[in-house]
Parts: structure tokens; sequence; C-alpha cells
């Protein structure tokens, strides 16, 4: 789904972080400094971000690079699902966020459902580990993993958060407008699909 800009910057991003970590010759620092700023050049290109920012984001993570883990609470009342509005383009998502260090994922569902949302829950099933990049999510500098958690609500009400504006259940068919960074259309049907067919084995990819 992604265009192919993006994903060569991704991989010479990778390939370049790499190289500055585990590389000791100079020359070869040097190198990949270069292929470093190559990637950022790439994306200074084909998007209206400053340059700056593009390499603070993008291209200042050190180590070996590796996709990151976004995770999402599915839950369902009464046949409708649990959305929250975000506050960063005020449309609708599935509560949820980056996964934690030092938690598990269901963990990370959880903690971010009661953030978002109000509800207590406790994760009850694996649902779909998908790549954003096969799916039709905007173009992202991140190679990300999402992984999708059934919950179900033991307790809680409705609240709003510090990135929430309002949490609301909605019908299949009277689904709002959707912060397709964090999920889109596609996956709200998936996620329904399960509802009714609970012994669909795990999708993934």
């Amino acid at each position: 789904m992604e265009p192919k800009w993006l994903g060569w910057a991704k991989q010479l991003q990778s390939i370049a972080q790499a190289g500055l970590t585990y590389s000791k010759d100079v020359f070869d620092l040097e190198r990949f400094e270069l292929i470093r700023n190559i990637s950022v050049d790439i994306l200074t290109h084909h998007t209206d971000m400053d340059r700056t920012v593009i390499k603070d984001l993008f291209a200042s993570e050190t180590g070996y690079a590796t996709p990151k883990v976004d995770i999402r609470g599915v839950v369902f009342k009464e046949g409708k699902i649990l959305m929250v509005r975000e506050n960063m383009d005020g449309r609708w998502s599935l509560p949820g966020g980056w996964a934690d260090i030092g938690l598990t994922p269901s963990e990370v569902a959880v903690k971010e459902i009661k953030e978002e949302s109000g509800f207590d829950v406790k994760a009850v099933k694996l649902l779909a580990v998908m790549d954003m990049k096969c799916h039709p999510h905007p173009p992202s500098s991140y190679h990300v993993y999402k992984m999708f958690i059934q919950c179900e609500i033991i307790g809680g009400q409705a609240a709003e958060g510090v990135e929430t504006s309002a949490v609301a259940f909605f019908a299949e068919n009277q689904l709002p407008p959707l912060s397709t960074a964090r999920n889109t259309k596609s996956q709200i049907e998936m996620a329904f699909n399960y509802l009714k067919n609970p012994q669909e084995p795990i999708y993934f990819d």
C-alpha cells in the first residue's frame, strides 16, 4: 500500500542506523551517515515536513532498527464497538497506542483502554498482527506492526482521557469518521467479523 519511495527511504534509514551502530571504520561511518542523509532527503522531497523535523523524528534513533508496535483494543458492548475521538485529528479510533517497555501486549491494551475510554477491561484474545504497509493507512515514516487485542469490560464507565475528547460505541453500519493513521474501515470490519465468527484464526500480515 505504501509508495515505493517511502519504502526505499525506510530501508536506507535502517541500513544506515545498523551501520552507524556496529561499524568501527571511520570511512564506513561516513558512508553510513551519507546514506542516512539520503533517506532524509527523500522524505523532505516527497513531504511538506521541515528537514530538521524529519531528521529528529526519523533519523535520530540508535541501535539495530526494528519495527514499532502499535496496540489497539477491540471492545464490544451489545453488538457495538468501542471507539474514542482523538484530540490530534478529531477523528475516531480503537483505543490504543505504542507498546511500552516492561508491559506485555495485553497489559498495554488494558492500560490504553482505561486511559482513553475510562473502562476497566481484561484482555481475552489476540485477533490480528498486521504490517501497516500492507493496509490502507496514510504513509508513515515508521515501519509499524499493529496488534489488535479483544478485551471485555469488567468495570469503569465512559470517560474522556488526556488524548481523547469523546467515548462511544458504534454499530458496524454507523461508523464515525476514522483516524486512518490508527485504524482503517477494513480493520474495523475485521473486528466485527471476529465478533460474528469467534472461531476465525488469527490474522497476520
